[in-house]
């Protein structure tokens, strides 16, 4: 029961304390569920946010339910997904309930506006470890610059970006291993 709260309340912590959705949340990833409690290796953190690129929902939400699984099964990923999902509940909840009244004021959108940028600090945090941990030869450069591009320069939809980028990887793979199997 112990881990199951420990999955609840660090998923609660990282839905409450992080803007900007899944990729924002990658700082705190690393440090709650790779570097705290253990629950899951960097390779593996970069494994999920794949899956919940190509599978239905929310990227952070996704991610939450396979550690949570990882750890505890059903029962984990059920408490990780309901502790990543409850502090938006509420506080869109709240908001709500306020933001006609509120939205109109110059320090409220200055705050959103702060709140905005601090976003994109923290994503582009995230994506330079991304970036180290994934792009390890030139075959991944290559791949990687080929996604940015049509991601850049196309409306191709992101889950076909990552199913083409998967699928160029592993065509890379099999060519790297006819070559040396040849040698």
């Amino acid at each position: 029961m112990n881990v199951l709260w420990d999955l609840y309340a660090a998923w609660f912590r990282m839905g409450l304390f992080t803007f900007g959705g899944g990729y924002a949340m990658l700082p705190m990833i690393q440090k709650e569920a790779i570097e705290k409690y253990h629950w899951a290796t960097e390779e593996e953190i970069m494994d999920y946010y794949a899956l919940g690129q190509v599978t239905p929902g929310i990227i952070a939400v996704n991610t939450a339910t396979f550690v949570g699984y990882k750890v505890k099964g059903t029962a984990g990923g059920i408490a990780a997904t309901l502790g990543v999902i409850s502090p938006s509940l509420i506080i869109i909840t709240v908001i709500a309930g306020l933001i006609t009244s509120f939205s109109d004021i110059p320090l409220v959108q200055s705050a959103l506006h702060g709140i905005q940028i601090g976003v994109c600090v923290l994503l582009f945090e995230a994506i330079r470890r991304l970036f180290a941990k994934s792009v390890k030869d030139s075959s991944s450069l290559i791949i990687c610059a080929a996604a940015f591009g049509l991601s850049t320069f196309t409306s191709i939809p992101t889950f076909v970006l990552v199913i083409l980028a998967g699928a160029a990887g592993y065509a890379m793979y099999r060519m790297k291993k006819q070559k040396e199997d040849h040698a």
